[in-house]
């Protein structure tokens, strides 16, 4: 097995949709046969172990119990550790990740660290990328501007975008494509992966009757997001390589 591979999803702004961009993650890697597990730090109730329930635990990060839980097991076996980072905890997350000694551990190459940024369409939101970039040495920073809220990003003058995304060295964009409201409301009621979805599945991989149309939709649109991440070469973060594709399984 090759070294660890943390992923930290999150924004210190509610609302961008952090969980639909973690769920495409969990996703994109199980299909590409990745060994994955999830923490949820929504506690104690949680957003993400709703959708992926058999590889999610709940966690507090404020907790060092809890940090022990995620930081003392990423050599379980597991390639890929996505940690989904509730609204407001982003920069703490990153403080406690520098202070037990894991940005140093990614800088020396112990580790590999990647961070999806998810921001919204405020200048505010830009302003979190100049808290955070203290953090990212040793760090893949991905900033991901998530249109699935019909986010327009109206406010980004591109010169100050630009002033914000050039203070982290090698940061790169990505962008999430809006999905169709309908098909999202009923992946949202169905309480299942995307893939499930697309794949006509229930929470116990049951044969469901989800909507032909919806499904499509739902499809297509995996399909947008799963190219960003093979355009960043995403799963050569664990070593392995991108080889299928939505509604395959």
């Amino acid at each position: 097995m090759g070294k660890p591979v943390v992923i930290v999803v999150g924004a210190d702004k509610g609302g961008v949709g952090k969980t639909t961009v973690s769920r495409t993650l969990l996703d994109y890697f199980s299909a590409n046969n990745v060994q994955t597990r999830a923490f949820d730090t929504e506690s104690p109730r949680g957003t993400l172990k709703r959708f992926h329930p058999a590889i999610t635990e709940i966690v507090d990060m404020t907790r060092t119990a809890d940090q022990m839980k995620i930081f003392d097991t990423l050599n379980s076996g597991l390639s890929v550790t996505v940690i989904d980072v509730r609204a407001g905890l982003m920069s703490p997350a990153l403080a406690s990740l520098r202070d037990i000694g894991f940005l140093d551990a990614a800088r020396s190459g112990q580790l590999t660290f990647a961070v999806f940024h998810v921001l919204g369409s405020s200048i505010a939101s830009l302003d979190e990328i100049a808290e955070t970039s203290d953090f990212m040495g040793g760090a893949k920073y991905f900033l991901v501007k998530n249109f699935i809220n019909d986010t327009q990003f109206f406010q980004w003058d591109q010169s100050t975008y630009n002033s914000y995304f050039n203070r982290i060295k090698d940061a790169t964009d990505l962008t999430i494509p809006k999905l169709n409201e309908m098909a999202y409301e009923q992946v949202e009621v169905a309480s299942v992966p995307f893939v499930n979805f697309v794949a006509n599945k229930g929470q116990h991989d049951d044969a469901a009757n989800f909507s032909f149309v919806l499904r499509g939709y739902v499809r297509h649109w995996l399909a947008n997001v799963w190219s960003e991440y093979d355009r960043i070469n995403l799963t050569d973060l664990a070593g392995a390589k991108s080889v299928t594709r939505a509604g395959e399984r």
